[in-house]
Protein backbone atom coordinates (compact mmCIF):
# COMPACT_ATOMS: atom_id res chain seq x y z
CA UNK A 1 0.00 0.00 0.00
CA UNK A 2 2.58 2.35 0.97
CA UNK A 3 4.06 2.10 -2.71
CA UNK A 4 0.99 3.21 -4.26
CA UNK A 5 0.20 5.72 -2.16
CA UNK A 6 3.28 7.27 -2.75
CA UNK A 7 2.64 7.12 -6.54
CA UNK A 8 -0.13 9.03 -5.83
CA UNK A 9 1.25 11.30 -4.21
CA UNK A 10 4.16 12.01 -6.90
CA UNK A 11 1.56 12.34 -9.72
CA UNK A 12 -0.60 14.70 -7.40
CA UNK A 13 2.84 17.24 -6.99
CA UNK A 14 3.92 16.41 -10.56
CA UNK A 15 0.15 17.67 -11.90
CA UNK A 16 0.37 20.76 -8.95
CA UNK A 17 3.61 21.79 -10.41
CA UNK A 18 2.68 21.52 -14.12
CA UNK A 19 -0.54 23.70 -13.59
CA UNK A 20 1.58 26.39 -11.78
CA UNK A 21 4.04 26.03 -14.45
CA UNK A 22 0.82 26.60 -16.80
CA UNK A 23 -0.20 29.82 -14.32
CA UNK A 24 3.43 30.98 -14.59
CA UNK A 25 3.90 30.55 -18.32
CA UNK A 26 0.81 33.09 -18.80
CA UNK A 27 2.47 35.97 -17.10
CA UNK A 28 5.83 35.62 -18.87
CA UNK A 29 6.24 37.97 -21.38
CA UNK A 30 9.41 37.85 -24.14
CA UNK A 31 10.29 40.50 -26.53
CA UNK A 32 13.07 40.81 -29.62
CA UNK A 33 14.40 42.98 -31.08
CA UNK A 34 17.47 43.01 -34.31
CA UNK A 35 20.33 44.72 -34.02
CA UNK A 36 20.94 45.02 -37.57
CA UNK A 37 17.95 47.06 -38.02
CA UNK A 38 19.02 49.27 -35.23
CA UNK A 39 22.76 49.82 -37.20
CA UNK A 40 20.55 50.22 -40.50
CA UNK A 41 17.58 52.52 -39.29
CA UNK A 42 18.40 54.44 -36.14
CA UNK A 43 19.01 58.07 -36.61
CA UNK A 44 21.88 57.79 -34.04
CA UNK A 45 23.72 54.70 -36.22
CA UNK A 46 23.45 56.77 -39.29
CA UNK A 47 25.02 59.82 -37.57
CA UNK A 48 27.88 57.45 -36.28
CA UNK A 49 28.31 56.12 -40.24
CA UNK A 50 28.26 59.73 -41.58
CA UNK A 51 31.18 60.84 -38.84
CA UNK A 52 33.01 57.97 -39.93
CA UNK A 53 32.44 58.84 -44.12
CA UNK A 54 33.43 61.82 -43.09
CA UNK A 55 36.46 60.62 -40.73
CA UNK A 56 38.11 58.63 -43.16
CA UNK A 57 37.34 60.25 -46.98
CA UNK A 58 40.39 62.27 -47.53
CA UNK A 59 42.46 58.93 -46.40
CA UNK A 60 40.02 56.52 -48.49
CA UNK A 61 40.90 59.04 -51.55
CA UNK A 62 44.73 59.47 -50.39
CA UNK A 63 44.37 55.56 -50.89
CA UNK A 64 42.70 55.15 -54.08
CA UNK A 65 45.11 58.11 -55.55
CA UNK A 66 48.00 56.00 -54.45
CA UNK A 67 46.45 52.64 -55.91
CA UNK A 68 45.83 54.34 -59.38
CA UNK A 69 49.59 55.58 -58.90
CA UNK A 70 51.27 52.52 -58.46
CA UNK A 71 48.85 50.86 -61.24
CA UNK A 72 50.10 53.50 -63.71
CA UNK A 73 53.95 53.32 -62.54
CA UNK A 74 53.37 49.34 -63.51
CA UNK A 75 51.49 49.81 -66.72
CA UNK A 76 54.25 52.25 -68.00
CA UNK A 77 56.83 49.46 -66.61
CA UNK A 78 55.26 47.03 -68.25
CA UNK A 79 55.41 48.61 -71.63
CA UNK A 80 58.62 49.98 -71.42
CA UNK A 81 60.45 46.99 -69.77
CA UNK A 82 61.49 45.05 -73.21
CA UNK A 83 63.72 48.68 -73.97
CA UNK A 84 65.08 49.16 -70.41
CA UNK A 85 68.72 48.15 -69.83
CA UNK A 86 69.13 45.36 -67.15
CA UNK A 87 69.73 48.11 -64.61
CA UNK A 88 67.32 50.18 -65.25
CA UNK A 89 64.99 47.50 -65.39
CA UNK A 90 65.78 46.06 -61.93
CA UNK A 91 65.84 49.52 -60.55
CA UNK A 92 62.24 50.65 -61.66
CA UNK A 93 61.17 47.27 -60.64
CA UNK A 94 62.66 47.64 -56.74
CA UNK A 95 60.77 50.90 -57.04
CA UNK A 96 57.39 49.23 -57.75
CA UNK A 97 58.05 46.76 -55.17
CA UNK A 98 58.66 49.24 -52.22
CA UNK A 99 55.37 51.55 -53.52
CA UNK A 100 53.51 48.20 -53.29
CA UNK A 101 54.72 47.56 -49.92
CA UNK A 102 53.99 51.25 -48.68
CA UNK A 103 50.68 51.06 -50.54
CA UNK A 104 49.21 47.77 -48.32
CA UNK A 105 50.93 49.13 -45.18
CA UNK A 106 48.82 52.34 -45.79
CA UNK A 107 45.76 50.11 -46.53
CA UNK A 108 46.35 48.29 -43.23
CA UNK A 109 46.42 50.73 -41.68
CA UNK A 110 43.55 52.47 -42.64
CA UNK A 111 41.24 49.67 -42.42
CA UNK A 112 42.94 48.89 -38.40
CA UNK A 113 41.79 52.83 -37.31
CA UNK A 114 39.05 52.45 -39.81
CA UNK A 115 38.11 49.46 -37.83
CA UNK A 116 38.94 50.81 -34.49
CA UNK A 117 36.84 54.05 -34.97
CA UNK A 118 33.94 51.96 -36.48
CA UNK A 119 33.66 49.68 -33.18
CA UNK A 120 34.13 52.96 -30.76
CA UNK A 121 30.79 54.58 -32.45
CA UNK A 122 28.63 51.36 -32.25
CA UNK A 123 29.51 50.48 -28.70
CA UNK A 124 27.93 53.72 -27.97
CA UNK A 125 25.06 53.08 -30.20
CA UNK A 126 24.74 49.36 -28.74
CA UNK A 127 24.92 51.17 -25.22
CA UNK A 128 22.28 53.67 -26.02
CA UNK A 129 20.22 50.95 -27.12
CA UNK A 130 20.73 48.52 -24.63
CA UNK A 131 19.54 51.35 -22.42
CA UNK A 132 16.37 51.65 -24.61
CA UNK A 133 15.90 47.85 -24.11
CA UNK A 134 15.09 47.96 -20.90
CA UNK A 135 13.33 51.41 -20.59
CA UNK A 136 11.04 49.43 -22.80
CA UNK A 137 11.09 45.79 -20.86
CA UNK A 138 10.73 47.38 -17.98
CA UNK A 139 7.89 49.65 -18.76
CA UNK A 140 5.85 46.73 -20.56
CA UNK A 141 6.90 44.06 -18.08
CA UNK A 142 8.72 41.90 -20.31
CA UNK A 143 10.48 38.54 -18.58
CA UNK A 144 13.19 38.81 -21.21
CA UNK A 145 14.31 40.27 -24.57
CA UNK A 146 16.58 38.45 -27.11
CA UNK A 147 19.03 39.98 -29.67
CA UNK A 148 19.19 36.62 -31.87
CA UNK A 149 17.07 33.78 -32.93
CA UNK A 150 16.44 31.89 -36.21
CA UNK A 151 12.84 33.02 -36.12
CA UNK A 152 10.68 35.39 -34.67
CA UNK A 153 6.84 36.06 -34.74
CA UNK A 154 6.78 39.56 -35.30
CA UNK A 155 3.87 40.23 -32.84
CA UNK A 156 7.23 39.87 -30.03
CA UNK A 157 9.01 42.41 -31.79
CA UNK A 158 9.93 45.31 -30.04
CA UNK A 159 12.49 46.63 -32.58
CA UNK A 160 10.01 49.71 -33.74
CA UNK A 161 9.66 50.66 -30.11
CA UNK A 162 13.35 51.00 -29.85
CA UNK A 163 14.19 52.80 -32.88
CA UNK A 164 11.23 55.44 -32.05
CA UNK A 165 13.10 55.78 -28.77
CA UNK A 166 16.80 56.09 -29.99
CA UNK A 167 15.20 58.35 -32.52
CA UNK A 168 13.34 60.66 -30.15
CA UNK A 169 15.54 63.72 -28.63
CA UNK A 170 15.25 61.76 -24.92
CA UNK A 171 14.77 58.71 -26.09
CA UNK A 172 10.94 58.43 -23.71
CA UNK A 173 9.50 54.71 -24.08
CA UNK A 174 6.61 54.39 -26.08
CA UNK A 175 3.13 53.16 -24.30
CA UNK A 176 2.69 49.55 -23.20
CA UNK A 177 -0.53 49.73 -25.75
CA UNK A 178 1.27 49.93 -28.83
CA UNK A 179 2.53 46.47 -29.28
CA UNK A 180 1.25 44.14 -27.24
CA UNK A 181 2.96 40.57 -26.92
CA UNK A 182 0.66 38.29 -25.45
Amino acid sequence: MKPLFRHLVSASLLGLSAFSLTAHADDFRAGFVSTDRIFREANMAKAAQVKLEQEFSKREKDLVDLRNGLKSASDKFEREAPTLSDTQRATRQKSLVEQDREFQRKTREFQEDLNARKNEELQQVIDRANKVVRQVAEAEKYDVILQEAIYINPKYDITDKVIKALNTATGPVPSASSNPSK
